[in-house]
This record gives structure tokens, C-alpha cells and sequence, in this order.
């Protein structure tokens, strides 16, 4: 059984910094590509950025390119997203996902999801 646990939101200032984790297990990790997305109630999950198996390449959206970093450890089955220099419109629930493909940007190319944790930036 596959299963994605996310960790590291909270509640911080505009300006601060956050690294969320994502634990993955019962699937081979260094196989799949993994994407972070976030959303805010009544509005669709937005991709942030994804991170190729195969050659660990990374793909951002215009809205955290230059802020958000993704990275991965495979041998801790481990990804992360540093998120430097937030802002309030980051405020939502982030969700990593794994996925078969090689550079998947759309949430319907992920078969497996965490339950997410939730990022608010307020000051």
C-alpha cells in the first residue's frame, strides 16, 4: 500500500522560510517523479513544481519559480519543498504526489497523494 505523509507546514510570517517533507513508502521511490501542489478551498489544486526520477530535473510554476526549491533523497524516500520569501496568497494545504511519468504537470498524471499539510502565512 502506497502512502505519502507530508510534513513542516505551520503558521509564519510573511518574509519566512518553510521546508515541507514527504515520506513516501510501499512503492520504489527512486521510480517515480514527484510534484507538490497546494490548494485553498474553493479553488482547484494548483502545481508548484515536480522532480524528475529519471534524471532529477525540476519544473516550477510562474508563481514559485525563484522561491520554492524541490528536492528529493532517495534513499530516505524523501522529497521536500523549501519555500523561501513567503507571502500570504501561499497560505493553503500542500499535497506532494507520485507519479509514473517522467514530467508530469498535471495532478491528473499523479496516482498517489498525501493528505496534505497546511501552510499559513499571516502576520
Amino acid at each position: 500500500q502506497v502512502q505519502l505523509v507530508e510534513s513542516g507546514g505551520g503558521l509564519v510570517q510573511p518574509g519566512d522560510s518553510l521546508r515541507l517533507s514527504c515520506v513516501a513508502s510501499g512503492l520504489n521511490f527512486r521510480l517515480y517523479t514527484v510534484g507538490w501542489f497546494r490548494q485553498v478551498p474553493g479553488k482547484e489544486r494548483e502545481f508548484l513544481a515536480f522532480i524528475s526520477y529519471r534524471d532529477r530535473r525540476a519544473l516550477y510554476a510562474d508563481s514559485v519559480r525563484g522561491r520554492f526549491t524541490i528536492s528529493r533523497d532517495n534513499v530516505k524516500n524523501t522529497a521536500y519543498l523549501q519555500m523561501n520569501n513567503l507571502k500570504p496568497e501561499d497560505t493553503a494545504v500542500y499535497y506532494c504526489a507520485c507519479s509514473g511519468r517522467d514530467r508530469p504537470s498535471s495532478s491528473f498524471h499523479y496516482s498517489d497523494w498525501g493528505q496534505g499539510t497546511q501552510v499559513t502565512v499571516s502576520s
